[in-house]
């Protein structure tokens, strides 16, 4: 198994495209890229910390690689806006990917530059280094499974969904 670690607006959003993922094996919401120890729901929301809202994904490479991650990565958010996805804004909604190898930092830059390509204004997204993950709170685990009438989950989370399985992406069967 491998990880990547990856903030592409609310962590709910790319957690329920994740879950569908042929190879994904697991998904913890949380957030990194702070400075605070320990940080909770409340105080990354503030915009003090510093930190991201992400998943961490364990994923078998052997059935979908790093570079096709980033592929629904892509997807799944806008890379092109600064600090902001639809009408959730500040830093801990930023487009980031925390790289843990020198492998996937050169994936990920490989894959900002051909993902440009598809997009009409510039990527933002930022590269760094994997320093600290810490889990979000156990109500933010499988959100969009368990509160998928909840009006953020309907409006929000339902169409990101929806345009990940119009793209063709090799899903896991619902059994």
């Amino acid at each position: 198994m491998e990880l990547a670690t990856l903030g592409g607006g609310c962590f709910w959003c790319l957690e329920a495209v994740y879950q569908m993922v042929e190879g994904v094996e697991s998904i913890v919401s949380g957030y990194s890229g702070g400075q605070t120890r320990n940080p909770d729901y409340r105080s990354v929301c503030s915009g003090t910390t510093g930190h991201a809202e992400v998943v961490q994904i364990s994923f078998d490479p052997k059935v979908i690689t790093f570079p096709e991650i980033l592929e629904i990565f892509w997807i799944c958010h806008d890379p092109t806006t600064l600090n902001r996805q639809g009408n959730d804004i500040g830093t801990q909604y930023r487009s980031i990917i925390f790289y843990h190898s020198s492998e996937q930092k050169k994936q990920s830059e490989e894959a900002i530059q051909k993902a440009s390509a598809n997009f009409s204004n510039p990527i933002v997204t930022q590269v760094e280094e994997l320093k600290e993950f810490y889990p979000a709170e156990n109500y933010h685990q499988n959100y969009f499974q368990s509160n998928p009438e909840q009006t953020y989950c309907h409006y929000v989370v339902k169409p990101k969904i929806d345009k990940f399985l119009k793209v063709g992406f090799k899903v896991k069967s619902r059994s």
